[in-house]
């Protein structure tokens, strides 16, 4: 990694931007040329080979679009990054002299592909950056990462795009933004950026995704920008012109704080003292609760009944909404922690009655 690629890697935040794809040699240049203007961006962006769900969707200009992106490299001075899904996308891009590589989601889920990566990567100082899996299992995101350092890929980020769900979320893929936060603590050392674009599918929700990836402490971002957006080739809800990213940057609330961890945590010592006693409280109430659970178990067993009583659980969550909207706690919140809750109980009450 040359001494520029070396700062730009190093830079907080770091912004990377770009079309979704390389359509035109002019409409790269033109969006890199505006971008450049900026004075901002770190990273330019564009897809060159593109994954798509259905055939017949436009899938990327291939490999010429990489001789589109030395240009525009070669206009702005800006590191270049694109997306590689095969070995032979790695060796085309490196012959291009792409700075930086990263691995889409639809990859990240295959370990046979992400494998074929790394082996291609082998003795190569290129950084990779992994995007999380369509789906959302973090081992399949912690094995690319480890695949990428047994091959010897020094420089490793991970970027947020969210996740497939069942259901209409809003998004176009759920953040669940315990999952990035729970990469972030097995891996503190990497970079970890979010991807609004694709965790809002549409412009609108953008800039309050990016601001709660900001609040996150995570790394930076990378935002799909277009020349001309509603006409894009691919994804064109999503993306937004360069002036328009250059607004939601400087409305943006950057929370760097100046203070050190040990000026943090001894302002924070009494109020966290307090949280470590509600935990404390919160797990003996939960471990007393499950002591319940295991006497109804005991009934069930002797009256020969089933563990799963439908009206009982939707009486307890209905419950559970009426109390946690006074308490000042989100519905969502209330279903992931009643489920947790539940298949404890349930898990509690399987053992008592097949003992």
């Amino acid at each position: 990694m040359n001494e520029q690629l070396k700062q730009v890697w190093n830079k907080r935040p770091l912004i990377i931007s770009g079309p979704c794809s390389a359509e035109t040699e002019e409409q790269v240049l033109e969006t890199a040329r505006q971008l450049a203007a900026l004075n901002r961006i770190d990273i330019l962006r564009a897809g060159i080979w593109k994954p798509r769900t259905k055939p017949g969707q436009f899938e990327g200009m291939g490999s010429i679009a990489l001789g589109w992106m030395q240009k525009a490299k070669a206009v702005t001075g800006i590191p270049l990054t694109v997306e590689v899904a095969t070995a032979k996308h790695v060796e085309e891009a490196l012959k291009h002299e792409i700075d930086v590589l990263w691995i889409g989601a639809r990859t990240t889920v295959n370990p046979f592909s992400v494998q074929e990566l790394a082996d291609a990567l082998q003795g190569t100082k290129v950084p990779v950056l992994v995007k999380n899996p369509i789906n959302p299992d973090l081992d399949l995101w912690s094995g690319a990462i480890e695949r990428l350092q047994k091959a010897g890929v020094e420089q490793i980020g991970m970027i947020h795009r969210g996740f497939s769900s069942y259901g209409n979320t809003g998004y176009r893929n759920a953040p669940m933004w315990h999952l990035p936060i729970e990469m972030k603590r097995r891996y503190p050392d990497n970079l970890l950026l979010c991807d609004p674009s694709h965790i809002c599918g549409n412009r609108n929700l953008l800039q309050q995704v990016a601001q709660i990836s900001i609040d996150l402490d995570f790394g930076g971002l990378m935002i799909e920008s277009h020349i001309d957006p509603d006409h894009a080739w691919s994804d064109a809800k999503q993306q937004i012109t360069p002036q328009r990213l250059n607004e939601m940057l400087d409305a943006l609330i950057w929370r760097t704080g100046t203070c050190n961890e040990k000026e943090i945590a001894h302002a924070l010592t009494h109020i966290r003292e307090q949280i470590n006693q509600v935990d404390d409280e919160l797990i003996t109430l939960l471990g007393e609760r499950m002591k319940l659970a295991d006497k109804i178990g005991m009934y069930k067993k002797e009256n020969n009944v089933t563990i799963l009583q439908t009206k009982r659980w939707n009486d307890i969550l209905e419950r559970a909404f009426e109390k946690g909207l006074q308490a000042g706690l989100s519905k969502e919140f209330i279903i992931r922690y009643f489920d947790a809750v539940h298949m404890e109980s349930i898990h509690h009450q399987n053992n008592v009655m097949n003992k």
